[in-house]
C-alpha cells in the first residue's frame, strides 16, 4: 500500500482504547509455558488463517472512535525499526515472515509524519519502536482481551460487548504469567486437537520473565486450549494461558491478529 494512503492516526489506538475501556469497566474487573515447545523442533504446526481485518480507508483523516485498534502488517521481507520518529538510521530490523512462518504484525499507537509508533514482539516486554508507514499495510478491528490472573478469567470483547468469558489456567508461582499489555501476533492450528494445547494456540507479543527460553523456543506467552479442563481456574502452567477447547476454537474462527491483550494481576 502506497504511503500516500496513510490515514491520520494521531494519538490513535491503545491510548484511546485503554482509556475508553477503563472508563467502561472501571475497578469492577478486579504462560511462557510449554507453548514454546510447539515450534521447538523446527517444524511449526499448521498455521490457522486469522479472520481478515477491515482495511483502513484512505479517506480517514481524523481519530477513530474507540474501541478501535489499528494493526500494521509487513508487506516486504523485513521492517526497519527506529528508536525515535526522526532517527536517521534504524536500530534493528525484523524479518517477515516470522521464524515460524507467520506474517509480521504490529499494534499501532500513533502516527508522526511517515512513521508509526508500534508495539514490538521482542524482549523485553513492553518494547516499542517506530516503523516506516510505507513498509506496512494497515487494517483495523474492534476486539480486545482482558486476562485477570487472580480471578482466573479471560474476557474477550467485540466493541463494548462480551464475545466470550470463561475460566482459565495461568502460570504457577515459579513460572508466573507476566502482567502487561500485549497483542496476538500469531495463530496456530495444532495437529492434535485433543492434545495438551488443544486445537488452536495464539502466540502473544510478550515473553516469560522466568524462562528465557523453553524447549528450544523463545519463551513466548500463549493462549491455547487444554486436554485437562479440570485444571482451569488454577495456577498450573509455565506461563501460558489455558482455556477451554470450545473457547479457543470460537476465538480462532473470528479474531484477527493484532488484538490487544491486557493481562492484569
Amino acid at each position: 500500500m502506497d504511503g500516500s494512503r496513510a490515514p491520520k492516526l494521531r494519538g490513535l489506538v491503545r491510548r484511546w482504547w485503554w482509556a475508553w475501556f477503563a472508563a467502561l469497566v472501571g475497578a469492577s474487573l478486579a504462560t511462557s509455558s510449554a507453548w514454546s515447545s510447539l515450534h521447538a523442533a523446527g517444524h511449526p504446526p499448521p498455521r490457522a488463517t486469522a479472520t481478515p481485518t477491515t482495511e483502513v480507508p484512505a479517506t480517514t483523516t481524523s481519530t477513530l472512535p474507540p474501541p478501535v485498534s489499528v494493526v500494521a502488517q509487513a508487506d516486504g521481507p523485513s521492517v526497519a525499526v527506529y528508536d525515535t520518529p526522526d532517527a536517521p538510521t534504524p536500530s534493528r530490523s525484523l524479518a517477515n515472515p516470522q521464524p515460524d512462518g507467520g506474517p509480521l504484525v504490529f499494534l499501532v499507537h500513533e502516527e508522526q509524519g511517515d512513521r508509526l509508533h508500534v508495539d514490538l514482539p521482542v524482549r523485553p516486554n513492553g518494547s516499542t519502536g517506530w516503523i516506516e508507514r510505507g513498509q506496512v499495510d494497515l487494517s483495523q478491528h474492534n476486539f480486545h482481551i482482558v486476562v485477570e490472573l487472580g480471578a482466573h478469567r479471560i474476557t474477550v470483547y467485540e466493541g463494548p460487548d462480551v464475545f466470550d468469558e470463561e475460566p482459565i489456567g495461568v502460570g504457577k508461582a515459579s513460572t508466573p504469567t507476566p502482567g502487561g499489555h500485549y497483542y496476538t501476533r500469531e495463530l496456530f492450528r495444532l495437529p492434535n486437537p485433543t492434545g495438551p494445547y488443544g486445537p488452536y494456540a495464539y502466540g502473544l507479543s510478550g515473553f516469560s520473565n522466568a524462562l528465557p527460553n523453553f524447549a528450544g523456543g523463545e519463551g513466548v506467552i500463549g493462549i491455547h486450549g487444554t486436554n485437562q479442563p479440570a485444571l482451569l481456574g488454577h495456577d498450573v502452567s509455565h506461563g501460558c494461558i489455558r482455556m477451554s477447547n470450545a473457547g479457543i476454537t470460537k476465538l480462532a474462527a473470528v479474531l484477527p491478529l493484532g488484538v490487544p491483550v491486557e493481562i492484569r494481576r
